[in-house]
């Protein structure tokens, strides 16, 4: 069984790193599906992923061997290539029709589903404080979107359309986690996600457009950029981070990421008025993330008791 460093120190200034760089990320992307759509975008980050996974695993002699991939482990592995592919599209398309902060709050479902399908598909034990986080985290959604209730509830517009759209990526995302839970056994997480990232080059190829790089502009090249970097640093930062700090007090600081997309937009539309319109926010919506990030917090670190006691 893999134990830590016991290095909090680090492990929180890791966890923190991860935080920032996922907070980021969406007012990022959200910009860039300015000029490029949303496959496109997905394309490169594979490619980008695909390309520095490769050099750094076969520097270190760890490439996997795909002689492993027969049988279940097959099976698995495509679940895994389409629930993640899927994922990075489907929550892309939703940002286009939404905004970073109801993008970042609302994929916050994402880990929730997965415990949920651990629940129905290995019978993992649900504790009563994790069913008091999730209540937490499911009354602080709703009390987020206080605002666009009438919007959600009386149209299907571009906002309800875009959220479902976030929604089915936290499926698809809780579906690519729950197979590589399985994998693990098989494969490391590195080896796993350059497989994921080879497979979904080839596959996005059809339905992209690689060309429109050729028409963004400066602040579209440096969007991408990051983008393309930011996945993998913010990654490489929570992989370490697990070295050092236990993962569920890594996924509670985690859980502060919609809380930093918030404070990012505030300040992104203050400097800069024309770049973003941020989500209209009163105290019951701010409430509400607050509720989600304690919800989710709850909900991990609930779970690490009940591994302590099991």
């Amino acid at each position: 069984m893999h134990k830590v460093s016991g290095n909090w120190k680090l492990g929180l200034t890791l966890s923190l790193t991860t935080a920032f760089l996922w907070g980021l990320l969406p007012i990022a992307l959200k910009g860039l599906l300015l000029q490029m759509d949303a496959v496109t975008v997905t394309w490169y980050r594979f490619l980008s992923a695909a390309v520095l996974v490769f050099l750094f695993l076969a520097l270190r002699k760890r490439l996997p061997s795909l002689k492993q991939l027969k049988g279940v482990v097959g099976l698995l592995m495509l679940i895994a290539i389409l629930g993640l592919g899927s994922n990075y599209v489907f929550y892309l398309v939703g940002l286009e029709l939404t905004n970073p902060s109801s993008a970042q709050v609302m994929i916050q479902t994402a880990p929730m589903m997965m415990l949920i399908g651990g629940l129905v598909i290995f019978k993992e034990p649900f504790s009563k404080w994790q069913w008091l986080g999730f209540t937490t985290f499911a009354l602080g959604l709703i009390l987020f979107f206080n605002l666009r209730f009438g919007e959600i509830f009386n149209s299907l517009g571009s906002y309800t359309i875009g959220l479902l759209w976030i929604f089915a990526a936290a499926v698809t995302w809780a579906t690519y986690a729950l197979a590589q839970k399985q994998l693990l056994n098989e494969f490391s997480s590195n080896q796993i996600m350059f497989m994921i990232y080879l497979a979904c080059v080839p596959l996005l190829i059809p339905i992209s457009n690689p060309e429109q790089i050729m028409d963004i502009n400066g602040l579209g090249w440096f969007l991408l950029i990051f983008c393309c970097l930011n996945t993998l640093v913010a990654y490489g930062a929570f992989a370490e981070a697990l070295a050092h700090w236990e993962a569920s007090r890594v996924s509670a600081l985690l859980a502060i990421t919609p809380l930093l997309t918030i404070v990012f937009m505030k300040i992104c539309a203050y400097f800069f008025p024309d770049y973003l319109i941020a989500e209209p926010l009163n105290a019951l919506s701010l409430i509400g993330a607050g509720m989600v990030v304690t919800g989710s917090a709850i909900t991990a670190l609930a779970g690490r008791k009940k591994s302590n006691h099991s």
